[in-house]
């Protein structure tokens, strides 16, 4: 595997010489090209020497309201000496998936979170002198969290009861229906019913299938999947299991972003102890069925994250997403049947299997079906992840389970947004107009929301009232996704926008041309903004420019990057006009 051996030929010089390349050419009889065409794509892999000490610092969302600019300036004023001779750097990076405890930073590739520019600068020195502090982990930090969760149905280590009872009965068409009835729906974002995918899977011609669990987790607020791998390895692998044995798949892979290197460790242990168990591996309990699991590190970036993308990634290609059709379904992996899922779908399958169908889909409330974890971070006083039943509203999620919003200092303060999906929803501010919402959402609406809108004057919407269910927002016209970050009314949102402009812009593949040159243009409109370079008449012609590329990108992009790209600024111009004006020349 060509980018399973550049992360070993990185490891151990902390970057890519050329003569190691060429030894790797030579050894897989891959031309040379093709070598550096990979390693040219993916930016965790260095072309040229690193610095002694490498110091990448979060700049996304969460970390972003929490002063990574000016954790950047200061370390670098306390290292000027270390720069200058060239020993040291201090670069910014794309969301590290530690949204919970900002500014998170990578030394070396040891993960520091909510450090100061002391402790940085201190860590720098000792690592310059052969002694680096030990880093921080996951595992070791105390995350807010609503524990236990209903979704691991063991209360110790896990028996692996789900892969234990289909192997007993070999009913493929039962599990099938018991994923049916729970409507479990993906947890990447898609929201394709889990049954659908596994039963396509299933009844797919072909000599091979693969399995193949995506943890890639680049979303910048993003953050349960991580916990999941931490905390319940077991069930993640568990469904994976379950599914290859099920769809008759040949091999399971659990897709990994490099930043978790913590996670993969814990995993890789999870796997052994599976083997050793016998339910995974050559002759599954006895069953003369052969699936082993392996894991695959991601050389990294956002794009991953796309089910087609991270296939190319394995296919040792650049991962730039295919177009489609055909699907994974039938021509994923190696062009064979492939089921792709997020961590949380897998995690889910093994209690589901346990308990029933109809266990999970009682789970929700309000007229939703099911339970699911969010992440929630920014401005708010408990961040972490929490397990909540389908149709919670936010209301009661924020306030009763996180918290409610933090302020300056720490104290409670007064929301003023809300990005429901990380960036890619953009920003919903505390009340909605209604007339931004899409024809006939009342009748769509649920029975308690329209009535606090028309307490309210049936103008705004409050969001605290929204229920929090992919199909309740998809009625109304809004995203949601597993990371939600909350913004206090101390917070510039043009300055928001920007930063996560600037995070799609980095992102974009660059395949989709619109795409490529769409998402550095609404960067610079936002800078020229941001910079206050707009006088009211010219704001008029950039807010219709903004809109045109948001049409071109979404008409014309083969993956989802493209199509949100523009959402953030977008959003900003729509809900929040005095953040808008505050940048406006005076004239």
């Amino acid at each position: 595997m060509i980018v399973q051996e550049l992360h070993h030929i990185q490891h151990r010089h902390r970057h890519l010489p050329e003569a190691e390349l060429r030894k790797l050419a030579e050894r897989t009889g891959t031309p040379l090209h093709r070598l550096q065409e990979v390693a040219s794509f993916f930016p965790h892999f260095r072309r040229s020497p690193a610095p002694a000490v490498e110091v990448l610092i979060c700049h996304d969302m969460a970390c972003h309201q929490h002063g990574c600019v000016g954790l950047k300036r200061d370390l670098e004023q306390s290292l000027a000496g270390e720069l200058s001779a060239g020993n040291a750097a201090v670069k910014y990076a794309s969301c590290l998936g530690r949204c919970d405890r900002p500014v998170a930073t990578l030394v070396n590739d040891q993960l520091y979170a909510a450090r100061s520019a002391a402790d940085l600068a201190q860590i720098v020195r000792t690592t310059l002198a052969g002694s680096p502090p030990p880093a921080d982990t996951d595992s070791g930090y105390q995350v807010h969290a609503n524990r236990p969760w209903r979704i691991d149905p063991y209360a110790g280590p896990s028996t692996y009861e789900a892969v234990r009872a289909f192997v007993a009965s070999g009913d493929v068409q039962a599990v099938i229906d018991i994923l049916k009835i729970s409507d479990l729906r993906g947890m990447g974002g898609a929201g394709v019913p889990a049954h659908q995918k596994w039963n396509d899977v299933w009844k797919a011609k072909g000599d091979a299938k693969y399995i193949v669990c995506n943890a890639d987790e680049s979303e910048p607020g993003t953050f349960k999947d991580r916990e999941l791998l931490t905390q319940h390895p077991h069930l993640v692998l568990e469904g994976v299991i379950l599914a290859g044995l099920m769809t008759g798949a040949t091999r399971g892979t659990i897709y990994i972003r490099h930043e978790y290197a913590e996670q993969i460790a814990i995993m890789n242990r999870e796997i052994s102890r599976a083997v050793a168990a016998g339910v995974c591996g050559v002759n599954v309990l006895g069953s003369g069925r052969t699936f082993p699991v392996d894991v695959f590190t991601s050389p990294g970036g956002y794009i991953c994250g796309e089910q087609s993308a991270l296939i190319e990634a394995m296919e040792d290609r650049r991962a730039q997403p295919r177009n489609k059709p055909p699907q994974l379904e039938t021509n994923g992996l190696y062009d064979k049947p492939t089921l792709v899922s997020n961590v949380e779908t897998f995690a889910w399958a093994p209690a589901i299997v346990i308990n029933g169908g109809e266990w999970y889909a009682a789970q929700g409330i309000n007229g939703c079906k099911g339970r699911r974890l969010f992440s929630i971070s920014g401005d708010v006083l408990r961040p972490g992840v929490y397990e909540v039943p389908s149709g919670i509203t936010l209301r009661e999620f924020l306030v009763d389970l996180a918290g409610g919003v933090s302020g300056p200092g720490g104290h409670a303060g007064t929301l003023k947004a809300f990005a429901p999906s990380g960036p890619s929803g953009g920003f919903m501010p505390a009340k909605l107009p209604v007339s931004s919402l899409p024809r006939g959402w009342e009748k769509r609406a649920p029975a308690p929301l329209q009535a606090a809108v028309a307490a309210a004057g049936g103008t705004h919407l409050d969001i605290l009232d929204l229920q929090l269910d992919l199909q309740r927002f998809r009625d109304l016209g809004l995203a949601i996704g597993a990371g939600m970050v909350v913004y206090n009314d101390t917070r510039d949102m043009v300055a928001e926008a920007v930063n996560c402009s600037e995070f799609f812009r980095d992102e974009s593949c660059g395949k989709c041309v619109p795409c490529r040159l769409g998402s550095e243009k609404i960067v610079e409109i936002g800078h020229e903004l941001a910079g206050r370079r707009f006088d009211p008449q010219a704001l008029a012609a950039q807010q219709l420019l903004v809109h045109e590329l948001t049409r071109a990108m979404e008409m014309t992009s083969i993956c989802g990057l493209g199509m949100v790209a523009a959402k953030p600024l977008q959003s900003v111009f729509e809900f929040f006009p005095a953040d808008v004006e505050a940048h406006l020349q005076k004239v």
